[in-house]
């Protein structure tokens, strides 16, 4: 005997054993002899490899179908155990069922096992198990039918349709489907005892510039190339001996993206090196139908432990990484960086909350007074936006404008900007009547321009807070202002033409095209704190002379073009001196303040500035 999940089974002594009777009631109790005849030839004719299995699971007669698929004869397999010629013991599962089914606990069983032909070939056969028709109620359960059914033509083709299913056309490697089904069987896999296979890694590359393979020399020559990418990488993903655990899976996820999934991964230096070889073995020209193609590709890598990955979060990371080393410059291999990936989470944390935080009030204004070098008193005073982030507490432009252009919402938080500084200009105007009223510097986006009607917001905010157009400056990026052509330019010329004072902001780290300059609405140049760094007057010493040339060269050339000239991140009283010297007209810094609440600069309307 031999142990089965359901215990011994036993083998009946020689002489309790059934034999084939000749007795109807053997076949169907309560039927005639002519049916039992007819049952009984019906049986032994069959093509279908059947048997008589009684309550124990010894077989009562089997037909001769089932005598040649075991080359036995059927004769001989009377007396034999049904199970051990089917081989069901061998999954706990189907023995159980096949057990419940001969108890009469379950109406019938079916599974799909491994055979063996007697001529030597592999053959799978679909094993069925049900009750014989009129079986006793109530009492003992009686005989059920097994039949044993040659699928192995059916398992081939369900085979051949899973691959094809399962395998790009093109390349003829895994593809996405069958690419995320390994990746999740790997991860469910637990870890060994020794720690192998308690890592994963995997390389997520797509090709740099493939869709103008496609746009100029067609998909056939594209085709190709996809082809032979996936050769090449297959070749680096079989370097013998660099994966003692096997080689790596190569996949086509779709377009020109593939992933080399490296299971039982040895460590990040492992992925990197298999990144390094991609890179050199795809940076061969390729030599297609008499094209000769030299591509790159970028190429995201990941790795990291089993516990605690999933799939999905394997494949953002990948995402990402590859999207680092696109914008990196392409044509490299990035690895994945928790620090960076938390700061991109942030982002999209702020860009998720940016367009409601305006309408909930969460930002608020601040101020920094802009000064008059030659007496040191304040003229005017620049908007500085910030954001009190439940979150992340109080955040500075630099955080969420980039986010807030990206996305669009940069037009509804400019016009809120712009009217609340417009109204409190014009608050401190009426609150200090006799002494000259500040003029406001607000920031505009280059998107302000083209995505809204700027010059109609601007009249609109001008009407209705009753400031004097005069007392507002606009403040644009270089670039964004020397780029200008067409619609933008004609919004900055009506702005000029109403009155409103067009300044640049960040002057000398742009194009710097002076012969565009001249021809532009512009009065007020804001050079970069870069330049004024430059040259820190301390202890007698200036560090970069050249600095000082140029920006005493830049204020110059402003005043013979009718500009004013303000120079940012005046810090040292020394600054101050040597930018009153050039001629430069005001500065800000924070030789004079910081931004400031409205009540601070209220206190400072018509003074001298500290430290000035």
């Amino acid at each position: 005997m031999s142990a089965t999940p359901e215990g011994p089974r036993p083998t009946a002594p020689a002489a309790q054993r059934p034999t084939v009777t000749e007795s109807h009631e053997e076949w169907a109790p309560g039927v005639s002899a002519s049916a039992a005849h007819d049952y009984r030839a019906a049986f032994r004719a069959a093509a279908l490899p059947m048997a008589v299995v009684d309550p124990e699971g010894l077989i009562v007669a089997a037909n001769e179908a089932l005598g040649a698929l075991t080359g036995t004869g059927a004769a001989a397999l009377t007396a034999q155990s049904a199970a051990d010629l089917v081989d069901l013991a061998a999954d706990a599962r189907a023995w159980h069922a096949y057990r419940e089914v001969l108890h009469g606990r379950r109406s019938r069983f079916r599974c799909t096992r491994p055979l063996k032909h007697p001529d030597g070939r592999a053959l799978w056969a679909e094993i069925t198990v049900v009750p014989m028709p009129g079986g006793r109620e109530g009492g003992a359960p009686g005989q059920v039918l097994l039949s044993v059914a040659d699928v192995s033509d059916r398992r081939e083709l369900q085979n051949r349709l899973r691959h094809l299913q399962m395998h790009d056309p093109v390349t003829r490697l895994p593809n996405r489907a069958l690419f995320f089904e390994r990746l999740s069987a790997a991860l469910r896999t637990p870890p060994h005892a020794e720690g192998r296979g308690s890592r994963i890694g995997l390389c997520y590359l797509d090709l740099d510039g493939f869709k103008a393979v496609n746009d100029t020399l067609g998909h056939r020559i594209g085709d190709r190339l996809l082809a032979a990418v996936a050769a090449r990488l297959t070749d680096c993903a079989e370097q013998e001996g660099a994966y003692p655990a096997g080689a790596p899976l190569v996949a086509r996820l779709g377009g020109d993206e593939f992933a080399v999934l490296v299971e039982e991964s040895t460590g990040t230096e492992q992925l990197t090196d298999l990144a390094r070889a991609v890179l050199g073995a795809l940076q061969q020209p390729f030599d297609l139908a008499g094209q000769r193609l030299a591509v790159s590709a970028s190429i995201g890598v990941v790795e990291r432990p089993v516990a605690g990955t999933s799939a999905t979060g394997l494949m953002q990371a990948a995402d990402t990484t590859l999207y680092w080393a696109k914008a990196d410059g392409k044509a490299r291999w990035t690895l994945f960086d928790p620090e960076r990936n938390a700061h991109r989470m942030t982002r999209q944390a702020l860009s998720s909350t940016l367009r409601p935080a305006v309408e909930r009030g969460e930002f608020t204004i601040e101020y920094q007074p802009l000064v008059g070098m030659a007496d040191g008193v304040v003229r005017g005073v620049e908007a500085l936006v910030r954001w009190n982030h439940p979150q992340f507490g109080v955040l500075s432009p630099n955080r969420f404008v980039a986010i807030a252009e990206e996305d669009g919402s940069i037009v509804q938080l400019g016009r809120w900007v712009l009217r609340s500084a417009c109204r409190q200009a014009r608050r401190w105007q009426l609150d200090h009547p006799a002494k000259p009223p500040l003029f406001i510097s607000v920031n505009v986006a280059v998107r302000q321009v083209w995505d809204s009607d700027l010059v109609t917001d601007v009249a609109e905010i001008l009407a209705e807070t009753g400031l004097d157009p005069a007392l507002l400056q606009l403040e644009l990026t270089e670039s964004a202002v020397m780029g200008s052509a067409g619609r933008p330019l004609r919004a900055l010329q009506a702005l000029s033409d109403m009155g409103v004072r067009i300044a640049i902001d960040d002057f000398g780290t742009g194009y710097s095209n002076l012969a565009y300059l001249s021809r532009l609405p512009v009065s007020v140049l804001k050079l970069d704190g870069a330049f004024v760094r430059g040259f820190r007057y301390e202890d007698g010493t200036h560090p970069s002379p050249a600095d000082e040339t140029i920006v005493e060269a830049m204020v110059e050339l402003a005043h013979r073009l009718g500009l004013t000239v303000t120079a940012e991140c005046v810090e040292t009283a020394g600054q101050a001196e040597r930018l009153r010297r050039i001629g430069c007209d005001t500065g800000q810094g924070w030789l004079y303040s910081r931004a400031v609440a409205p009540e601070r600069i209220a206190e400072l309307i018509g003074t001298r500035a500290p430290g000035a």
